[in-house]
């Protein structure tokens, strides 16, 4: 028989460590299904490997599993586990180089400012590992994102808590009248295959060329620019309101996804609110080397260089502004860490949402909470942010009993949209123009900008906005619930898309499709008036909403995006299936390396393996003509353990002594055993596994205990990039009892 092949992804941290004990439980349990689990290594150690195959010696060379797997998603065969990995940033790739040295891995030292051409290309090696380097990759599909049905009905039976909003409240959200990338886009469909320009021209004509792309017919091409002048002007007047109407001031843009082009946002907002600081010590600032990007952490960290009495009238300014200006949103009042402190902190898909279930409100420099203006410039999503504060204000909190779902179709494949812009965002030199020109001189789009404004152009591949189409119309017949695409016609790059939807969906038996499009503000409307009602409804999205979205609306639903499933039907039939956000992994392996505690909640792999079966047997009959019914029983009853799991609360708890991640995978395996057991679909499982659960029921408590002496010690794994198998695998997998009963079913 054709074997079904599944590749679970090796990454970094905490679900690196949990994978030690996981992984060993999935081989088992799927061994008779004829499942095989390839470990792939994509994590930030083996990528950094993997770029140095001349340097290191024949027996420390490792493949590299990135573009193995970059190769693979372009085949119908791919069916990957996709665990959350580091994007790291310098710092981080710095830490990690000095671990693999001392690991003996001979590595050369990151050259921060190359001055030989080696250095430049060694510099060249390591930049490749830096940031979101992994999802461009592997997301070769849209994205197909929902709360699984365990999830939610959990959620029903044990709602989280979401704070009462003020009839009072003077929280709203403020955003740009003028002069923001919604007002300035211009888009166009490309009418056959060629090359495109970026060009910068001076006001004396002079062309500089920027960057060269090709692009295919039916490709959708945009590029805007924010006017920075206006920004500031705009935060000026944001922050003027704060004052008067005695509130929190706070920024909520996206400086870690939208790298290139957030930050600068990002440092005209401390550029305003600070404008004292600049005004009386900017050739301190200069002599410092600091930028308004870094933020104000990193200011202070420089200021510890100065001599005391310029580091001393360089804080009293400060203090003396933040007794002018409103308030400050905290991000963590008892640190004095402000909204503006650090760029990695002002995530707006996070920070709305924590506003929202905050009553609309946020920390306070006193560590109370107070009502806050939302500042987001950009207008393109903030009237749906709007829109969404506004009808709190008016109807009141939510209540996690009573309200339906919002599940979402996300652009996202080949770079799509917004996130594919950091290439190809400029700032002018000078005052002139910047062109679009295709290859036989066509100026497709052209800008007028002032030196120093933000001007970002994105590509939209044709056959990524059909699959997203034809994704979409799947997911409403499958659910039955109404399709929303969240476009507005008013907006040039989205009319286009309008235009091919238009042009794709009566290709499409729409019998039973209800579908809708409306601009994010009418969209929110309409879907938060279903949602009220218990009405369940799909958000057809492109990337960056698919982001916001995705983490507003389970968060408001289950009080964590964590737990939602993230599944990408790849362009050429795979699937990519996603697992839990891996913001707190840090946090949890600081704590198991102390404390031998790990509370990585595995839920999000173990609700991905679920969609990654039935994806198998799927594959197996499309591509071998095979029918494999038990990958089915298998996907169903991990399913049934899956709400068992939450029902009987078996996740991660904090502290050491209570349930931690070696527990809660007995349990689900306790309960996969079970469900299997009592299934009648297939006979030789329900006999095989009847033994399996058995025995690990008898024997309980002495696998809890077992797993119970392991915590309250420092615990070695040889690395925090880079662990060592042997000893990550002891302490992940401290039971023998468990060892022994899961050992002996791989070996069956």
């Amino acid at each position: 028989m054709a074997k079904a092949t599944i590749v679970w992804t090796k990454i970094d941290e905490a679900p690196a460590l949990a994978t030690y004990s996981l992984l060993p439980i999935m081989r088992a349990f799927t061994k008779d299904a004829n499942v095989e689990i390839e470990l792939r290594d994509i994590s930030l150690a083996g990528r950094i490997l993997a770029q140095f195959p001349d340097i290191l010696p024949e027996d420390k060379r490792v493949p590299d599993e990135l573009s193995y797997l970059g190769e693979l998603v372009w085949k119908p065969e791919a069916n990957i586990m996709k665990l959350p990995n580091i994007s790291a940033s310098v710092p981080q790739l710095k830490e990690a180089i000095k671990e693999l040295q001392e690991q003996g891995y001979p590595l050369p030292d990151y050259p921060e400012n190359p001055q030989t051409e080696e250095e430049k290309k060694i510099k060249e090696r390591y930049d490749r590992c830096v940031g979101s380097v992994v999802n461009p990759v592997l997301r070769q599909g849209n994205s197909d994102r929902r709360l699984a049905k365990s999830v939610k009905e959990y959620a029903k039976k044990h709602p989280h808590k979401l704070k009462e909003v003020s009839p009072h409240s003077k929280s709203h959200v403020a955003h740009m009248k003028t002069g923001d990338f919604y007002e300035h886009e211009k888009s166009v469909i490309i009418e056959k295959d060629t090359k495109i320009k970026y060009i910068f021209e001076d006001e004396n004509g002079n062309q500089t060329v920027l960057k060269e792309v090709e692009v295919g017919k039916g490709d959708v091409v945009d590029g805007t620019y924010m006017d920075r002048k206006k920004l500031r002007k705009y935060f000026e007047e944001v922050i003027n309101t704060a004052k008067e109407e005695d509130i929190l001031f706070s920024l909520h843009v996206k400086a870690t996804m939208m790298r290139v082009s957030d930050p600068v946002i990002f440092g005209d907002a401390i550029r305003v609110y600070y404008a004292k600081l600049f005004e009386r010590h900017g050739d301190i600032l200069e002599k410092l080397g600091w930028k308004p990007e870094f933020g104000m952490q990193e200011l202070e960290n420089r200021l510890e260089t100065l001599p005391e009495e310029e580091r001393n009238a360089v804080k009293a300014t400060i203090e003396e502004i933040y007794k002018e200006r409103p308030r400050m949103y905290m991000v963590d009042s008892d640190k004095g860490i402000t909204n503006l402190h650090m760029p990695n902190d002002v995530i707006i898909d996070a920070s709305v949402p924590a506003v929202i279930r905050n009553g609309l409100q946020g920390w306070g420099p006193d560590g109370e909470t107070d009502d806050v203006v939302l500042s987001i410039p950009d207008r393109s999503y903030a009237t749906m942010y709007k829109e969404i504060v506004e009808d709190i204000k008016a109807r009141g909190q939510f209540d996690p009993t009573k309200i339906g779902t919002v599940q979402n179709v996300g652009l996202m494949a080949m770079k799509a949209e917004e996130y594919g812009s950091h290439d190809k965002t400029f700032f002018p030199p000078a005052d002139g123009k910047i062109k679009v020109v295709d290859e036989e001189g066509n100026v497709l789009i052209e800008h007028c900008v002032n030196e120093g404004d933000i001007w970002r152009s994105c590509i939209t591949k044709d056959i990524a906005i059909r699959d997203w189409i034809k994704l979409a119309v799947n997911r409403a017949k499958e659910t039955g619930y109404p399709i929303v695409f969240w476009l507005d016609e008013y907006r040039a790059h989205d009319r286009n898309l309008i235009e091919k939807i238009k042009e794709e969906l009566p290709k499409y038996d729409l019998s039973d499709v209800d579908w809708y499009i409306k601009a994010p503000q009418d969209a929110m409307k309409f879907t938060l008036a279903r949602f009220r009602n218990g009405e369940d409804t799909i958000s057809v999205t492109g990337n960056v909403l698919r982001d916001y979205l995705t983490d507003l609306f389970p968060i408001i639903e289950v009080g964590t995006s964590a737990r939602a499933l993230s599944i990408v039907p790849l362009i050429a039939g795979g699937g990519l299936f996603e697992t839990g956000a891996g913001g707190s992994a840090p946090k949890h392996v600081e704590q198991f390396l102390k404390e031998g505690h790990l509370r990585w909640d595995s839920l999000g792999e173990f609700l991905a393996f679920v969609e990654s079966l039935r994806h198998a047997y799927k594959q197996l009959k499309a591509i071998h003509q095979v029918e494999n019914p038990r990958l089915l029983v298998l996907a169903e009853t991990l399913d049934r353990a899956v709400a068992k799991y939450l029902d009987e609360d078996k996740t991660p708890k904090r502290k050491v002594g209570q349930l931690d991640t070696r527990g809660s995978h007995y349990y689900l395996a306790l309960y996969w055993a079970e469900a299997l057991a009592a299934q009648e679909e297939d006979k030789e499982l329900a006999e095989k596994f009847s033994k399996v659960y058995a025995e690990l029921k008898e024997n309980e408590e002495k696998i809890l205990s077992e797993i119970a002496a392991a915590e309250g010690k420092p615990t070695d794994v040889g690395g925090w990039y880079h662990p060592d198998d042997e000893k990550a695998e002891k302490a992940m997998r401290p039971s023998e009892t468990l060892n022994k009963i899961i050992d002996a079913l791989l070996e069956s």
